[in-house]
């Protein structure tokens, strides 16, 4: 009997995996066995990632991925199929920001390139790899949506980037209605606030120290704080969950603004 957060056999594909979360989360999944499929625009760094989980003992493979982009989402998805038969999990991972932008001094070019690579590139990976789930006869699937506690708690000047992660976090909810059909299930995790390229004007700046006072537990997340949901959500451990949101944010939601 397979053993909960093991996916030994599993295939994983991962948006936006060149740095960051995703980075991070395709050596995690590859450690508990699964085989990983990285995607990003940024080829050097996935091959790079690629060389060192497979010299960890670890599978995986890279493919060039603009989730701006239909066609270039359709052969990524193609390239796990085509690899290995068939892809039980997606995560929507993939993610920008546009600066410290409020409604009234975004332009219009940042708007859609956030809205776009957050929002309308996850919703298009979930319908294509939902195809391809039909297509392929395959038992159903799992889609992960990498959201964000700026969903419904934020501060001044992240406009764009919270507006498409409380349009993820909603779209989380509705697809898992939708996807039972298929066997789909649909969930989310949404971290709170971790050093990376997205959060680094906040986290590194001088009100950084005054900010962290604002969360219970006194300290900004660690990667390794999201191994344990990101396995709960990726493996078996979680098959009667659908239209979760699991929040990882050392208690910041909970705290007085």
């Amino acid at each position: 009997m397979q053993q909960p957060f093991d996916l030994a056999g599993q295939v994983v594909a991962i948006t936006g995996a060149s740095s960051g979360f995703g980075h991070h989360f395709a050596g995690v999944l590859a450690n508990a066995g699964a085989k990983v499929v990285l995607g990003a625009r940024r080829t050097e760094k996935l091959n790079a990632r690629v060389e060192d989980i497979t010299s960890k003992g670890g599978e995986a493979i890279a493919a060039t991925l603009d989730v701006r982009e239909k066609d270039s989402i359709a052969g990524f998805l193609d390239t796990a199929f085509d690899q290995y038969g068939r892809l039980d999990c997606v995560i929507n991972n993939a993610g920008v920001e546009a600066g410290a932008k409020t409604y009234h001094t975004i332009d219009e070019d940042d708007w859609d390139f956030v809205l776009d690579t957050n929002l309308k590139s996850a919703w298009l990976v979930s319908k294509l790899y939902t195809d391809r789930v039909i297509e392929h006869k395959q038992d159903g699937g799992n889609i992960i949506m990498i959201s964000s506690i700026t969903d419904s708690r934020t501060i001044k000047g992240q406009f764009p980037y919270a507006v498409s992660k409380g349009g993820m976090t909603r779209m989380t909810e509705v697809m898992s209605l939708e996807a039972a059909k298929y066997n789909i299930r649909v969930n989310a995790l949404a971290p709170g606030y971790f050093l990376t390229d997205v959060s680094r004007i906040l986290l590194e700046s001088p009100m950084s120290e005054d900010f962290v006072k604002g969360i219970p537990m006194r300290r900004v997340g660690e990667f390794p704080d999201l191994d344990g949901p990101l396995l709960l959500l990726a493996s078996d451990a979680s098959r009667y969950m659908t239209g979760s949101v699991l929040v990882v944010d050392g208690g910041h939601i909970c705290a007085s603004l």
